[in-house]
């Protein structure tokens, strides 16, 4: 990707230490990301998929600096989070927000839509008539009629309080915002909505997108470019055209062949992955995915694959794949890219 990202991430990692017993001893540490990397131009959305418990949503919290890393450096145009404190660290999270994927239980219920988007500006300092100018103008463009700010969360659908949500966080102007699950805990119907909803947001506000999910269809739709995340590390990234159209690593094609699709024969089906997904307090030796996987050699269980380009704008983790024998061949570029 470009040689000045809005956002580099390198080397994250993160580890939970465990603890049990009556003297609550040290059992040992979950190793929820670990050597994770990925950059984000400005204006594009990187879609960051995989199954639930693989550190998805650990990693955009590191990403935002919500948690401490173990490892590694996160860098917002080209600064360093890990040297900010205090008064310039509370002015960069204007510029970076989150929205969480439970739109109930990340509203206050005890605050109107009005106090809960106008609390945003109230802590950055602003206030008098601008916080309510910004309100009214944020509510329109989310959706939301006038009258709905001076409702409560537990009087509006799930598709408006996640749109509340969106309006919280897109008060304050912000260059990158992180979504984790948004439409996960929506109906289809109004997934719809809201993703179409994302679409015209991200242009009218030029913003820069970390998109989490465990739906591809909805990180097709929205991404630019997509990272398969396995167990705590990224396992495939590509350009969202070519991930699709040629994924390479095993998880990958699994996770599409798990997708729903109308126009596939009912008797060809790719079977599902077996087994289940290995703790993260003891990951297996070598590849991660060697336990589950169709194609599993000797060495996987020895070596650790690294993620080693295949073609432009496409890496992957695999053995299938070592660098000094790829053919696999570039897809063309797509239109304005």
């Amino acid at each position: 990707m470009a040689a000045t990202p809005l956002l580099d991430v390198q080397d994250l990692r993160k580890e939970f230490p465990v603890r049990g017993g009556w003297l609550g001893r040290a059992r040992g540490a979950v190793r929820a990301v670990e050597n994770v990397s990925f950059r984000i131009e400005q204006g594009r959305t990187l879609g960051l998929v995989g199954e639930s418990g693989c550190g998805k949503s650990t990693t955009a919290r590191l990403v935002l600096r919500l948690l401490e890393p173990d490892g590694g450096r996160v860098c917002f145009d080209g600064v360093d989070l890990a040297t900010l404190s205090g008064r310039a660290l509370r002015a960069l999270r204007r510029d970076m927000q989150i929205v969480f994927q439970d739109p109930y239980s990340s509203l206050n219920p005890q605050m109107c839509v009005r106090d809960l988007i106008g609390f945003n500006l109230r802590v950055h300092g602003e206030r008098g008539p601008a916080v309510a100018a910004a309100v009214a103008a944020v509510l329109a463009d989310v959706g939301l009629a006038r009258d709905h700010a001076e409702r409560y969360p537990h009087e509006l659908s799930g598709g408006q309080r996640q749109r509340v949500n969106l309006a919280r966080a897109l008060v304050l102007r912000p260059r990158l915002l992180v979504a984790d699950e948004p439409v996960s805990a929506l109906d289809k119907s109004v997934q719809a909505q809201v993703l179409n909803l994302f679409v015209d947001l991200r242009a009218q506000y030029g913003l820069t997108t970390l998109f989490i999910s465990h739906d591809l269809h909805v990180v097709q739709y929205l991404s630019d470019w997509v990272a398969v995340m396995y167990l705590g590390q990224i396992v495939e990234s590509a350009r969202v055209e070519r991930i699709y159209a040629q994924p390479l690593h095993p998880y990958t094609r699994a996770l599409l062949a798990a997708v729903p699709d109308i126009d596939r024969p009912r008797g060809r089906r790719p079977p599902p992955l077996a087994g289940d997904l290995p703790s993260p307090l003891d990951p297996p030796s070598g590849c991660r995915f060697r336990t589950r996987c169709p194609h599993v050699m000797p060495v996987c269980a020895e070596v650790a694959p690294a993620l080693t380009p295949q073609a432009p704008d496409h890496a992957v983790a695999c053995h299938l794949y070592p660098a000094a024998t790829s053919t696999v061949a570039p897809l063309p570029a797509a239109a304005g890219s």
